[in-house]
């Protein structure tokens, strides 16, 4: 016969999973009621997630459900668990989800547009392995360094291939660690002469073995103001370039015409890159397409063809500032527009729940 205790936890889980549409809460309460602790920490897991929002109803459910959990359980065994939970998610997220090298090329290929900069790094990855197996029969292989060089307007992907290129040189046994460091002007330039350097050589030690990847590289000499400490940035980051060649990699990235100023003023820098990847703009269509993949890696899809088309109209009528990250500034719009609808239905279902409706787009 069940206690109060656990008729009022099972009965707040299935109020719950009615009003979300679903019984996956009540099927986990019931299993970790019978002293099954994954099953608890799923659960926990599980309405942690429940996006509440402005859903005062949906709020209310959750309060009760969580107060009915902690009557059964007792205080002290959710705090225990709600500790090893958190330790567990840090732990999750600061390790490096290892991919197979087919998995990282799957990645690349995935990625929306991008024609000819999956050509030329699919052409960097064949290089780097027929090298590798001429080493391999001991024959002689060119002097060449791995660093590289990434121009484009903000919000092509830069960042995005640069991590993954990391990844697949760590495979290809290029990189001992294949990790990856962003940093900018603020983070190598330092306030005192003599200090940048220092500077330099921190972050330079930090990125060995993986990718560093400089964005707006052109600004850490073109503010007159303290152009010897920018100088003096450059003189150790070159020397880095060629001492680490081995074990490291060092991705400038930037717009295109400042990028060439750059390098043209820089000959020796230049010198310590072979390879210069052009990030193109993405059309309306790749846009669009990136923004299906976004609502869709979330639950979320258009209702019709003509909410799909309103969608790619507010990216045209906005194509001057169109890229990938303005595509998301859309998207956190439209799912708050959505969910702000959604709480104005008594008992949303699970097609409202995932469906963007046109009235969704009012920008």
């Amino acid at each position: 016969m069940k206690n109060r205790f656990e008729q009022l936890l099972l009965d707040t889980a299935k109020h719950l999973d009615q009003y979300l549409g679903q019984e996956l809460i009540t099927k986990y309460t019931e299993e970790a009621i019978h002293n099954n602790s994954s099953a608890l920490k799923q659960l926990y897991t599980i309405v942690s997630d429940i996006p509440v929002s402005d859903d005062k109803s949906l709020l209310l459910l959750v309060k009760n459900f969580n107060n009915s959990l902690l009557k059964y359980y007792g205080y002290e065994k959710i705090k225990e668990l709600f500790r090893k939970q958190a330790e567990d998610e840090k732990n999750i997220n600061t390790e490096e989800i290892e991919y197979s090298l087919s998995e990282l090329i799957s990645q690349l290929n995935e990625l929306v547009g991008l024609k000819k900069v999956k050509t030329q790094v699919s052409d960097l990855i064949a290089y780097q392995k027929i090298q590798k197996l001429r080493k391999s029969h001991h024959l002689s292989i060119p002097e060449s360094t791995l660093h590289l060089a990434f121009t484009g307007n903000p919000g092509t992907g830069k960042t995005t291939v640069a991590r993954i290129v990391g990844k697949i040189y760590k495979h290809l046994e290029l990189l001992s660690k294949g990790h990856f460091i962003e940093v900018s002007r603020t983070d190598l330039i330092a306030g005192y002469q003599g200090q940048t350097a220092l500077k330099v050589k921190k972050v330079i030690e930090k990125a060995k073995g993986g990718v560093l990847f400089i964005d707006e590289a052109y600004s850490i000499t073109e503010n007159e103001h303290s152009d010897s400490y920018g100088r003096e940035c450059l003189t150790e980051l070159t020397k880095a370039l060629e001492d680490y060649r081995n074990d490291l990699v060092v991705i400038v990235a930037g717009y295109t015409e400042p990028m060439k100023k750059f390098f043209e003023s820089n000959l020796g820098l230049k010198s310590r890159f072979n390879t210069f990847i052009e990030f193109e703009d993405y059309s309306e269509d790749e846009l669009l397409k990136i923004l299906e993949k976004l609502l869709n890696n979330n639950d979320y899809t258009f209702d019709s063809d003509a909410t799909a088309e309103k969608a790619k109209q507010i990216i045209i009528n906005n194509k001057e500032n169109s890229n990938a990250r303005f595509v998301r500034n859309i998207y956190e719009k439209i799912i708050l527009n959505h969910a702000r609808r959604v709480s104005h239905i008594s008992t949303p279902n699970l097609e409202d729940l995932k469906t963007i409706e046109i009235k969704d787009l009012s920008m």
